[in-house]
Order: C-alpha cells, then structure tokens, then sequence
C-alpha cells in the first residue's frame, strides 16, 4: 500500500479543521486535511459566530476578512437563551458581539488561508482505520483512487458528533439526545401575512403571533424579524419527537410548513427562503480529548443542547491545540504540554455544557411551573450585572484557564492593549497575528527581560500603555496570558515565578 508522512493529519475540513489547519500552517507544520466528503457541504448549519472567537479571529487578522463577506457584522445586541432573551441594547459596552456569517462562508474562507500557509486538503478520503506507536500515528484511507497509508506525529479529529476516530480511539462519549426537532428558516412571508411594527405577524387562519418565543400544546415557535426594510423574518418550531434525523438531509419547505401548522395549529404562507435548517439536540463530552497521539476537537469532543455555541467553542479547541502540537513537533515543549490540551479545554467545554443545559431546563416544558421559571429568570435580567453575567458566560470571555500563579490576570485572554514603541504605535492583537508566545514589557523590566532571552521561542518586546495592567504579561500564542508581575513587583519574587511558567509552558531554556 502506497504510505507517505506528513506531520499532522488533521480529519474533517468544517470550521474547526480548517481553522486548526491555518493555525498549524501559521506555526511552521504541515498538516494534511482529510474530508470524506466529495464536496463542502450545502446544509445550511450555523449562521453566525459570536463571544471569544471573535476576539481570536482579530488576534490572527482574519476578522476583517469575514467581516467583509458577513451579511450583518453587527447585528441587534439581543440573543435567545432557553425561550427567553438575553437583551443588551440598553448597554454602553456589549459583554456578547455576533456577526451572521453562514458557515458555509467561515469554512471556505479558513480553506482558503490554510492553503495560504501551507496545508493540503483532500476531499473524498475517508479515514477507516487509525493506528499509533509512541513514534507516529498512522491512518489507513479510502480515497477515490484507492487505499493509502499516511504516517504522523499526530492525528486530530475534528470529524463531528459521529465522529469516527473517536470511535477508533475507544474514547467514549457519555450523555443523551434530547427528543426534540428543531426547523429553523430565514424565509420571506407572503403579502397575505401582516408584519407588524413590533416584529410580530398576524396570519390568516391562526392570528396575531408575538416576536420571541410562542409555547403552544404541541411545542415551541420563535419568531424575530430579521430587517426593518423587508419581509424576511426568522422561524423556528421546536416539536417533541424520538426520530432520529439525518442533518445532513436539507430541510425542505414542505416539511417546514408542516411542522409549523402542527405547532401554531394553522398555516403562514412563506415565500422564498434564504435558510433552512434542522438540528437535534444532544449533551455529550468525549471522556478524554486525547488518547497517545489522536486527539478530538469541536463537536467530536463535544455536543451542546442549544445553538450559538457550538462553531465558537470548536474553533477555539483548535487554537489552542495548535500551538501546542507545533512546540513539540519544533522539539520546545516541555515534556507535559500536550496533556494540558484536556485539562484546559474539557473544562471550558463542561463551562459550554453549564450554559447551554441551562438554555435546555428553561426552554423545555409547558406547564405553569416552566414558564414561571422563564419568567422569574426574565425579571433576573432586567438587573445590569446579572445581564452582564449571562453574556460573559454565553461569550466564553469569563474564561480563565486554572494556572499556577499570583496574579488575577494569569490564565485570562490578553486584552488589546494600544502599545507605544519605539517603532510606533501597535496593539496586543496585532502581536498575535504570528501565533508566537510574546513577553510583553510594560515597565522597562531590564531584569525580566534578561530572563526571558533565554527563552528562544518567545518575543521580547517593550511598550507603554495608558493604565497598564501589569509591568509585564507573558502571553501565549493563544491569547491566553501565562504570567504577569504586578505594579512595581519585587524583582526577586517576579523573576521566580516567570522563570517557572517559561519553564512550564516553553520548555528548558536554551
């Protein structure tokens, strides 16, 4: 059988692949990108990234690429949670940005800067067989012109919720599906159906319908006017039902029109449609993110019973795998560094899992005692820092990784800092587009740098900023801050604890 080798093969070519792939090319490794898919898929799935990877994508410079194609990069600041809404508009500072992209979009887009840095995609090979050694791992493939072999360091799958090398792997996925269908379409509505002011509808045959969410006997319906100038309005049915559906099958408006008639009792006549989707709920956790040399990232690792969270939180896993696999590959990393992959992100995925289980207990039944549960947690949110609360935990930017260290800041996202140097004026997010850790002096810390340059893999780089937080932060190629001294620190406490997490996250000095 035909074998090559490659350094990481990375399985499936959605959003969290290929972002995996860019960031894997962005640090000087070769990934192969196995789809078993002919062609990207046409179902339309997630419409929208929102939270920390927002943030992230700006830190790579990619933001202003998918803002430019987004159909909305700014859309209304108000976001469902469980049959409820999360509303910021009376915010000075948004705890939750979003931009409607479709995933289609975001998938292509990180393709395409992948190949840019390095990554080779194959579509219609699929992975039937996975083995590994403590030297390589070894993926067997179907691919159109026959079976191969490909030889690696490592092997990722970021294959979906059925993901198939998590079942080679033998890691198991505990949780359960919910028995729910939701249908979800962007769709215009017929002349004979009344938009109302206030993103409400009145339709012949069923009546007056409020934006938000509708509890009827037979389910859920949502509705919320998608533009002021036109007629396109969102809905969705959520219906109690134990089928099991292929979501990869398009959504047909027929049956979209049928679950709609089950739900309200009547038909909305609908024009054209510029979405349609359908999805299950499940709650699920890979026992284990990591197996020797094959590790799981985005739904593989992870499935959530709620939208909005699911494309964010995989892409993340991968920015944060990327890094670490690229440090042993270049033979920096520290003997434990990829163990920490688990630890970190298994406890942001259960942060995820919190969040949207919670969506789930509210969204779920139609009894007096459920919606009174609704309602109280409405009346929960008309109070600022509760609100403020809700959108740091839907976003992920509350995430603070568990680190050693004394400073607040060890273990939260670098902030975007606007940095004078003596080569002009620069910011944090800009630092971060190379994806390499960078130590950042905010205080003229001669002693610390002179630390840090035994350290090759680290930028040293010297700034003043307005309000600093720290007289110097050791950032990550994350994101994540690994280290910070204080204001005016001692020199003797300051260089002990940086020495420890250069040493922990950056291996032995050179």
């Amino acid at each position: 059988m035909q074998e090559m080798t490659t350094d990481v093969i990375v399985v499936g070519a959605g959003p969290v692949g290929a972002m995996l792939a860019g960031e894997l090319g962005r640090a000087g490794v070769r990934p192969l990108v196995l789809e078993r898919r002919a062609r990207p898929g046409t179902a339309q799935k997630a419409s929208g990234l929102g939270g920390r990877i927002l943030d992230v994508l700006r830190y790579r410079g990619l933001l202003d690429r998918l803002t430019a194609i987004s159909a909305d990069a700014s859309p209304k600041p108000i976001f469902p949670f469980g049959g409820v809404y999360l509303d910021f508009t009376g915010l000075d500072e948004l705890p939750l940005h979003a931009m409607a992209i479709p995933q289609a979009e975001v998938e292509e887009l990180l393709a395409e800067n992948a190949v840019d840095l390095g990554a080779q995609f194959r579509r219609g090979h699929e992975v039937v067989a996975v083995a590994q050694d403590d030297d390589a791992v070894v993926a067997d493939v179907e691919g159109p012109d026959g079976p191969y072999r490909v030889r690696a360091r490592y092997l990722v799958g970021c294959d979906g919720g059925r993901s198939r090398i998590r079942e080679l792997a033998g890691i198991g996925f505990p949780g359960s599906t919910y028995p729910e269908v939701n249908r979800l379409a962007v769709v215009a509505v017929h002349e004979s159906v009344t938009v109302l002011d206030d993103g409400g509808i009145v339709a012949p045959g069923v009546g007056r319908v409020e934006p938000g969410f509708t509890h009827t006997g037979t389910g859920v319906f949502a509705l919320g006017r998608v533009s002021s100038e036109d007629r396109v309005m969102f809905f969705q049915t959520t219906e109690n039902d134990d089928t099991e559906y292929d979501n990869d099958e398009p959504l047909s408006m027929v049956e979209l029109g049928d679950s709609v008639r089950r739900v309200l009792g009547g038909e909305v006549a609908l024009g054209a449609p510029t979405r349609l989707s359908r999805y299950q709920f499940q709650d699920r956790q890979a026992e284990n993110y990591r197996v020797g040399r094959v590790f799981l990232a985005g739904d593989a690792a992870h499935l959530l019973p709620a939208t909005g969270a699911a494309m964010n939180l995989g892409m993340t896993d991968s920015v944060n795998l990327a890094w670490k696999l690229a440090a042993d590959i270049h033979g920096w990393a520290p003997a434990d560094l990829l163990d920490t992959y688990h630890l970190e992100r298994h406890f942001v995925g259960g942060r995820a899992l919190l969040q949207t289980r919670a969506q789930a207990a509210l969204r779920q039944g139609q009894d007096p005692a459920a919606q009174a549960l609704r309602a109280v947690f409405g009346e929960l949110l008309a109070d600022e820092p509760a609100l403020r609360r809700m959108g740091a935990l839907v976003a992920g930017t509350d995430l603070r990784y568990p680190m050693p260290g004394t400073s607040s800041l060890t273990g939260t996202f670098a902030p975007d800092l606007i940095l004078d140097t003596d080569q002009g004026t620069t910011t944090v997010a800009e630092l971060m587009h190379a994806a390499r850790p960078v130590f950042l002096d905010l205080a003229d810390r001669a002693d610390l740098r002179e630390i840090v340059e035994k350290w090759i893999p680290v930028d040293i780089r010297s700034a003043g900023t307005v309000d600093r937080p720290a007289d110097a932060i050791l950032i990550r190629p994350d994101g994540h801050i690994a280290w910070a001294a204080a204001i005016d620190e001692s020199s003797e406490t300051a260089t002990a604890e940086l020495s420890a997490a250069l040493t922990r996250w950056f291996g032995v000095q050179s």
